[in-house]
């Protein structure tokens, strides 16, 4: 009986050791959101300071001394980034003042990964300031964090030819990233089915996929739709007209005849009322047999969790700082839109690129 009663003891501290490891770790989880926004300044610094690109190489470690020579650094400075990145998880060392650091599996992530890198400078140049606006543009339902990039607009796509460089430069980057990943593989669907004839590209933005199809398809002619700055910004070419567009005046129909009406990325841009406005001019452009095509983000259709994490907290941008009233959205978001314009799913292919779903309407 007693060895049984101390056999019982004995798992019995097991499992408490266990549930307090798992609470313990829990808790530590808990701690790194709380101090996030100080961390992700820690993890960027890491990456532009040149302290984990002197790690990539040094497999044994670098002491804190020669890492803060080899980067220009001070060595305060140093000690406190890489402590930093002990507590993220983007270096490890054996826990001494000087002894080495050695780069993880995530640190070559935040130092190589161009997806993560793209997200890292959109968030930083574009959405760190604004993210101080999320409570109010949700109480109020416009993009409050917005005049932290110094203008008075009404949405982020009226002012994006005036932000600072920087800021201009990283969200380019980060929409280009994702869509451009995608843009090859669509046209050849689309051309599968034949020459692309009339296309209107709604939401045309700098024109990328707008040259992708005058470079693949001699005979197709391109009319994009968007903002006076986005417009400016698209390159004066033949067959390529550009017609300065605000896609929120309802009243204001499409142009038309065309064969197929596009949209990338266009759904997670606009409210649900908008975006079925914007479906049924889409549909009342159409030639006789011409279809709309959508290329979408959908959060529910990622297989990855990588995936799903940065589309939902994508939202949170469009909230506090794009325009206050638009989010990523799950495939049946858009399904009840299309029902609304009268429009009828025909063809579905994914993934394409990173994370899109290529959609056809008639």
């Amino acid at each position: 009986m007693a060895d049984h009663a101390s056999s019982d003891d004995s798992s019995s501290n097991a499992h408490r050791a266990v549930a307090r490891s798992s609470a313990d770790a829990l808790r530590a989880e808990a701690q790194r959101l709380a101090f996030a926004p100080l961390l992700f300044q820690a993890a960027r610094l890491l990456r532009d300071t040149g302290l984990l690109a002197a790690l990539v190489d040094a497999p044994a470690g670098l002491a804190p001394t020669v890492l803060a020579t080899s980067c220009g650094l001070s060595l305060y400075a140093t000690r406190v980034l890489l402590e930093a990145g002990l507590a993220i998880g983007l270096v490890e060392s054996d826990g001494t003042p000087d002894g080495a650091y050695r780069l993880t599996r995530i640190g070559r992530l935040v130092l190589r990964d161009p997806i993560t890198r793209a997200n890292m400078d959109f968030v930083h140049d574009v959405c760190a300031a604004g993210a101080l606006g999320l409570e109010e543009a949700l109480r109020d339902g416009r993009p409050a964090g917005l005049r932290a990039l110094g203008g008075d607009w009404p949405t982020i796509y009226d002012g994006l030819s005036s932000l600072s460089p920087a800021a201009r430069r990283s969200w380019l980057a980060f929409d280009h990233l994702y869509s451009d990943s995608a843009f090859d593989a669509a046209i050849t669907h689309l051309l599968a089915r034949g020459p692309l004839g009339r296309l209107l590209d709604v939401g045309g933005n700098t024109g990328r996929f707008a040259l992708r199809c005058l470079a693949r398809d001699p005979s197709v002619r391109v009319t994009t739709l968007d903002l006076p700055g986005q417009i400016a910004m698209q390159p004066r070419v033949p067959r390529l007209e550009s017609i300065p567009f605000d896609l929120l005046d309802h009243a204001r129909p499409f142009p038309d005849p065309f064969d197929i009406v596009w949209m990338s990325q266009v759904v997670s841009c606009f409210s649900d009322d908008d975006m079925v406005s914007i479906l049924r001019r889409a549909r009342s452009a159409l030639a006789p047999g011409g279809r709309v095509v959508v290329l979408e983000t959908y959060w529910d259709h990622q297989t990855s969790a990588a995936a799903r994490v940065s589309l939902q907290a994508s939202s949170l941008y469009f909230a506090a700082i794009a325009n206050g009233r638009s989010k990523m959205v799950h495939s049946a978001d858009l399904a009840r839109d299309a029902a609304r314009a009268v429009l009828s799913l025909v063809d579905e292919v994914r993934p394409l690129g990173i994370s899109h779903t290529l959609q056809i309407f008639r």
